[in-house]
C-alpha cells in the first residue's frame, strides 16, 4: 500500500513540476524592468525566452518575437534548450510512468518490469527537474551580471545607456517547477524498490543437500561407498586395526581407543 501511495504521489508532483516547466517557459516576464530610481513609469519593459513586451501606462501592451537566432548570446540560446530538453524529457516521464503504475493494469506485465519502468521514469523527472533549475539559474546569473554592470555605469554619470532588469515571475515559476520535477523523480525512485518481486532479491542463496558424498575410484583401487560397515581383522593377541574414516584414510589410534 506504502509502495502504491508513493508511487502516485511522485506521479502527481511530477506532473506539476512538468506542467511548470511549461508555463515557465511560455511567459515573457524572465526579467523585467527594475523601477528602482527610474523617473520615467509610463513605459514598462519585460522580456521572455521567445519575445520582449512593452506596457504603457494607458494598458496598451506590444510584444515583439526575436527574429533572429544566431543574434541571440549563447547563454541564452543555452537556457532555450535546457528548458526544451526538461519538457521533452518530462513528458516521456509522464508517459512511461502511467504505465508503471501499479493500479494500473495492463496485460500481464509483471511487477518486474513495472518496477524497471517506475525507475526509467523517475530518472527522467530528475534529469527534467535539474535541467531547468540549472537554465533558470544561468538566466538569473545573467540578469545579475548585467544589473551590476549597469548599475556601475549609472554611477558614472552615463544614465541613459541602457535600462537595468531584475528577476521576473517566471524565474521563480521555473525554480518552484524543477524542485517539484526533481522530488517527484525521487519518490518514483524510492517505489521502485518496493515493486521488485520478492523471490528475485536472493537469487544468489544456493542450497547444499545433505547427507554423504560418494566417492568413486578408478583403476586398481576398490570401489568404495560411506555406507559399508568398517571390516576388522586381528593381526595379533589383543590387537585390532585401527578404525578409518567416512573417506576411506587410515585414523591413527589415541590413548582412549585402549581404555
Amino acid at each position: 500500500m506504502s509502495t502504491t501511495i508513493c508511487q502516485v504521489m511522485g506521479f502527481i508532483v511530477s506532473s506539476l513540476g512538468v506542467a511548470g516547466c511549461m508555463v515557465s517557459t511560455a511567459m515573457d516576464m524572465w526579467s523585467t524592468q527594475d523601477l528602482y530610481d527610474n523617473p520615467v513609469t509610463a513605459v514598462f519593459q519585460y522580456q521572455g525566452l521567445w519575445r520582449s513586451c512593452v506596457r504603457q501606462s494607458s494598458g496598451f501592451t506590444e510584444c515583439r518575437p526575436y527574429f533572429t537566432i544566431l543574434g541571440l548570446p549563447a547563454m541564452f540560446q543555452a537556457v532555450r534548450a535546457l528548458m526544451i530538453v526538461g519538457i521533452v524529457l518530462g513528458i516521456l516521464g509522464l508517459l512511461v510512468c502511467i504505465f508503471a503504475l501499479k493500479c494500473v493494469r495492463i496485460g500481464s506485465m509483471e511487477d518486474s518490469a513495472k518496477a524497471n519502468m517506475t525507475l526509467t521514469s523517475g530518472i527522467m523527472f530528475i534529469v527534467a527537474g535539474l535541467c531547468a533549475i540549472t537554465g533558470v539559474s544561468v538566466f538569473a546569473n545573467m540578469l545579475v551580471t548585467n544589473f551590476w554592470m549597469s548599475t556601475a555605469s549609472m554611477y558614472q554619470g552615463m544614465q541613459n545607456i541602457q535600462n537595468r532588469y531584475t528577476f521576473g515571475s517566471a524565474l521563480f515559476v521555473g525554480w518552484v517547477a524543477g524542485g517539484l520535477s526533481l522530488i517527484g523523480g525521487i519518490m518514483m525512485c524510492l517505489a521502485c524498490r518496493g515493486l521488485i518481486p520478492e523471490e528475485s532479491r536472493y537469487k544468489a542463496v544456493s542450497y547444499n543437500a545433505s547427507g554423504r558424498n560418494i566417492s568413486y575410484r578408478t583403476g586398481p583401487y576398490k570401489v568404495g561407498s560411506g555406507y559399508e560397515p568398517e571390516t576388522k581383522s586381528r593381526k595379533g593377541a589383543g590387537y585390532e586395526e585401527a578404525a578409518r574414516s567416512e573417506d576411506g584414510r587410515r585414523s591413527y589410534p589415541s590413548k582412549y581407543d585402549y581404555v
